[in-house]
Parts: C-alpha cells; sequence; structure tokens
C-alpha cells in the first residue's frame, strides 16, 4: 500500500449558524493516484477542496476536523488547518495547487496570461522576470498552447475556452506541487478538448509522479481518468471505491442514477431516468427496470416515417453570416469571418433537429441567424411559407413571438433584478398577448407550474435558485408567446448530469404537449444523439454531415464526425 499524501479526517464546514454543508467528510489520496469525487452541485465537492486551499468563502468555518498533508518521506504530516494565512501562502500553488472550474473568470482579465503565471514562480522561486518567462513559454509548451511566445503576451479574452484551460493548467502546474486539484476543469468544453485536456493531465501526472484530486459531476470522465471514486451527496460520502467497481457494482440508488441518467449512445431511451426516480425506487428491481425502456427499432422506425410525411416549417437555401475584420485607423474591412459559410437544410414541423460541432464552428451564428437576431449577410430562411430574410423589423414583428430561443447561460440571460414572474410575463406585456395583468399572471403562474417551478416562487430573484431551475424559469418564458420553433442553444451543457436529464425530458414532454419545432444545439453528441430525430455536423461554419441521428451515430461518413464521436466518454451502464 502506498502511503498517503493528503489525508481528510472527519472535516465539517458550516455557513454561519446553519447546519453543516460539509458533514464528516474523510478519505485518503495515496501518492501517484487519481481520486474521483463526484456529485452534483452543492454535494461538498469543490468546498471540501477550497479548504484543502485554504480559500474558504469568509462566511464559512470549519466545525470539526483535520487536513493532513506529508510533505516529505518519514515527516510527521502537517495539519493544513493549523497553518496561519502566511504559513498557508507558501503551501498554496507549490505543494497543493488547484484548476479552477471557470477559467475566465479565474484568471485576471487585465493582466496578460504569461505574466499570471510568472507571477507563481517568482513567487516561490525567486527567480528573475527574464528566467520566469522563459520557464512559462517552456510550460506553455508542455501543455501544447500554439504561438507560446505570443500567447505569453495575450490577454485572457483573446484565447478560447481550452486555451485558457491550458494557461490554467500551466499556473498550477508549474510549481510542480505533490497534489494537483481539478475542479470541474472539462464542464461546458467540446468534447474534442475536454479529451485533449484528460490527456494532458494525466501525461503531466505521470511525468511528475503528482496526485490528483478530479472533481466533476461526469461519471463519463471520472471512468476514463480516476482510479478510485468518492461519490458525495448532501455533503457527505455516500459511496467509495476503485473505478471499476463503482461502475459495475455501484451499490447506492444515488450513484446508480448519476450513471444511468446520462444519455446512452449505443440504443435510444423513450425516457432518460433521473436520480431521484432511482431514490423513490431504492432495491425494488421491477421498479429499476421500468425507468429505463428501450425504443425498439420498429417504434424508431415509425416515428420517423410518420415525421418525414409532415410539411416543412423551416427552408433554409444557402445561408452565409460573415462578420468583418477592420483594421487600421479608418477601420477599413480587410476580410471576414465566415461564420455561416452556404448553409442549407429544413427542419420539418414537429422535429428535433441536432446541430452539434465544436466551438467556433458556427452553431450559434446560425441559430440566431435563423432567428434574425443576427443578420445573414445572404440567403433565405423560410418559415411557413414566408422568407424572413427580406423582412423589414415591423414585417417581421408578429414572427418574433412564434420563433424563440433557450439561452446557454440562464444567469446571464435572466435580469438579476427583476422578479422571475415578471420576466416570463414581460413578453405577454411586450406582444399585447394573454389578457389583462390578472390573467397574465395566472398563465405565468400555470407555466412556472408546466416546467416544475412552485407558484410561491413568482416573487424570486434569479439568483434564489439553483442552475437547473433558472433554466426551467428560461424555458417558461420561451413558451410565454406560445412559440411553433424554438432554437435551445446549449441550453444544457454546463448543468449536472442530473439536472440534465430532468431538462432533456422537460423538452420532450413539452415538444409532445404542443407540438414544438427543436433546433437543439450542443457541442456533446451523445445528448444531441438522444434528442434529435436528424442531426447536422458543423465544421468551420459549413455542414460537414447529416442525417437520422442514429445512422450519422452508427456510421459516420466524415473523418471530423469519428473524431467527435471517439471523443465521447463511455460508461458501461448496468442499470439498464
Amino acid at each position: 500500500m502506498k502511503e498517503a499524501v493528503l489525508s481528510l479526517k472527519n472535516l465539517s464546514i458550516r455557513f454561519g449558524e446553519q447546519k453543516a454543508v460539509v458533514k464528516g467528510v474523510h478519505y485518503d489520496l495515496k501518492k501517484g493516484e487519481t481520486l474521483g469525487i463526484v456529485g452534483e452541485s452543492g454535494s461538498g465537492k469543490s468546498l471540501s477542496s477550497l479548504s484543502i486551499m485554504g480559500l474558504l468563502h469568509p462566511g464559512a468555518s470549519i466545525e470539526s476536523g483535520s487536513i493532513l498533508f506529508q510533505k516529505a518521506e518519514n515527516e510527521k504530516p502537517i495539519d493544513l488547518l493549523s497553518l496561519t494565512k502566511s504559513e498557508m501562502r507558501s503551501y498554496r500553488g507549490k505543494e497543493v495547487a488547484m484548476i479552477f472550474q471557470e477559467p475566465m473568470t479565474s484568471l485576471n482579465p487585465v493582466m496578460p496570461c504569461g505574466e499570471q503565471v510568472a507571477e507563481a514562480i517568482k513567487l516561490h522561486f525567486g527567480k528573475s522576470n527574464k528566467e520566469a518567462k522563459k520557464e512559462v513559454i517552456e510550460w506553455f509548451k508542455e501543455v501544447k498552447l500554439p504561438r507560446p511566445e505570443q500567447l505569453y503576451k495575450a490577454y485572457p479574452h483573446e484565447l478560447s475556452g481550452g486555451q485558457k484551460q491550458r494557461v490554467m493548467i500551466a499556473m498550477a502546474m508549474c510549481c510542480k506541487p505533490k497534489v494537483l486539484i481539478a475542479d470541474e476543469p472539462t464542464t461546458a468544453l467540446d468534447v474534442t478538448v475536454q479529451k485533449f485536456i484528460l490527456e494532458l493531465i494525466k501525461k503531466l501526472q505521470d511525468k511528475y509522479g503528482m496526485s490528483v484530486i478530479f472533481i466533476t459531476h461526469d461519471l463519463g470522465v471520472v471512468a476514463e481518468i480516476a482510479d478510485r471514486v468518492i461519490v458525495m451527496k448532501n455533503g457527505e460520502v455516500v459511496e467509495e471505491g476503485n473505478s471499476k467497481e463503482i461502475f459495475i457494482q455501484a451499490k447506492h440508488p444515488y450513484t446508480k442514477g448519476l450513471i444511468a441518467c446520462r444519455p446512452p449512445v449505443d440504443y435510444r431511451l423513450k425516457r432518460l431516468p433521473t436520480v431521484q426516480d432511482f431514490l423513490k425506487a431504492g432495491s425494488n428491481e421491477k421498479a429499476l427496470s421500468d425507468l429505463s425502456i428501450k425504443q425498439t427499432k420498429e417504434e424508431r422506425k415509425a416515428q420517423l416515417t410518420e415525421l418525414f410525411q409532415r410539411p416543412k416549417l423551416i427552408e433554409v437555401k444557402d445561408l452565409k453570416t460573415y462578420f468583418p475584420i477592420r483594421k487600421g485607423i479608418f477601420r477599413k474591412v480587410v476580410d471576414h469571418i465566415k461564420a455561416v459559410d452556404t448553409v442549407s437544410f429544413d427542419i420539418y414541423q414537429g422535429e428535433t433537429l441536432g446541430l452539434v460541432g465544436e466551438s467556433g464552428c458556427g452553431k450559434t451564428s446560425l441559430g440566431r441567424s435563423l432567428l434574425q437576431l443576427i443578420p445573414p449577410s445572404s440567403g433565405e430562411v423560410w418559415y411557413n411559407g414566408q422568407d424572413i430574410c427580406k423582412m423589414n423589423e415591423s414585417s417581421f414583428q408578429p414572427f418574433r413571438k412564434e420563433l424563440q430561443i433557450i439561452f446557454q447561460d440562464p444567469y446571464s440571460s435572466l435580469n438579476p433584478r427583476m422578479k422571475v414572474g415578471k420576466a416570463i410575463q414581460e413578453p405577454m406585456e411586450v406582444h399585447k398577448i394573454g389578457g389583462n395583468r390578472k390573467q397574465q399572471k395566472d398563465k405565468v403562474i400555470e407555466l412556472m407550474e408546466t416546467v416544475g417551478l412552485k407558484a410561491e416562487q413568482y416573487h424570486r430573484y434569479p439568483h434564489e435558485f439553483s442552475g437547473g431551475q433558472r433554466q426551467r424559469i428560461c424555458i417558461a418564458r420561451a413558451l410565454a408567446l406560445s412559440p411553433k420553433f424554438i432554437v435551445c442553444d446549449e441550453s444544457v451543457s454546463a448543468l449536472d448530469v442530473s439536472v440534465q436529464a430532468q431538462v432533456l425530458n422537460l423538452l420532450n414532454d413539452l415538444k409532445q404537449q404542443f407540438n414544438f419545432t427543436y433546433l437543439f444545439i450542443s457541442h456533446d453528441l451523445s445528448v444531441v444523439k438522444y434528442m434529435s430525430d436528424r442531426l447536422i455536423v458543423m465544421k468551420d461554419g459549413k455542414i460537414e454531415e447529416s442525417g437520422v441521428a442514429e445512422e450519422v451515430y452508427a456510421n459516420p461518413q466524415s473523418s471530423y464526425t469519428k473524431e467527435l464521436i471517439s471523443a465521447i466518454p463511455l460508461v458501461e451502464n448496468s442499470f439498464v
């Protein structure tokens, strides 16, 4: 048995006078081991790890426990919780480092990326600016950043999401720590970028002999990278074991639910099971088997046959959306970014058309161009037999209520100063539908209950809701105008897999109830495949491949599509 380099013993954390939110957490991290910690948002994963770094919120306090760190062999372990702030600074970054979930908010927006990494090297090793810069450029090469010399001077907003995350990895690794904590480092990244980041962390771990704590809500990711897994729920460890045991013989219903609620890629379920379903079913074998009913090939074929006999709701012909590149003192146009480049396709009434591809491929620009939120450069978008591209704003206004969008980030798309009931009601007031104010309010409450919210939440503000609840608010707002066509733009990409399953089920239920037509945009092929009737793969503004979702997945024609599919983390689901 390898000795533990880090040990959490009976750790409990509370906020103020509230009950403990982390309750008696106990685990060991062995030398050279990767320990996966999984659970939903609010389960205590990040909070327990922030306590290791000494980065808890000022309102949080340690109720009990110890965090023992083995700095060197044959030395007595040090309790990190007993260190003063100045003593902790000598450990933070040098001995124990962390890759944070959101690189854009973790990096200083007014400081070049290279200087931010150099700061840690100068602080812990006392190196000169020249020496630190040289070392940072070597680290940028190590994490496979292109043009390391130029990116040293680049600001965070000039880098893609994957590049920013690589800067964060370089910053965490530059002092060669004994323990690396990776807190959701691949959430909301493309599957191909995610695969690269996972391989990079594993390679650096092997090279420098680190121990890694990998925090995520995605069991597919943990299955690829972790040696051992801890499952947390409501601040407690509910299950622990090596990766293979957890995924094949999970014992706790919560763990079974986390595994089963991710959309499978090799068959289609009629409905996604949720964590709550598994908690209710417990050990009841009959109830568990009822949770995951597969759709037969005959049922699927009949469904598609009926769909393709319907009229076309949307017809897109040679659509182009270009953004000008301006340079010089007179801002002269020197070139164009071809976000959408000569794209043509149709969407049938009641269909869910999936749109998949990496960040920057033009998915969002295409979705917004269809709704005229971004004016297309040329081409045609026919909606119900009318070319909406040729309409002016006043002519198009009546169509606005029929064409809606659910944005990726529900928090930034809601007004933080507006109560959620008012936010849902506002579109009805703008378009003068739904009767008087009282009738509109009754309609809003009905919509809130339709999407799984409660009437008493009408007067609450967005910050009082979880991420999944905020996304439900945005869905209710989109439904307020009784639309016919909805663009779902990465609407589940940043949600826990359990909340994601609830939202996907909700979208499918609403589609059946109201006969909606969806354009479902995502970079996650497993989610798109589950939701979609047909699938479009985009790359560099063009359609790379299209067809029935199952056929594209089972027999991809494009090497790019094959790459996307191979990058999907797979978990063997023994509960279906």
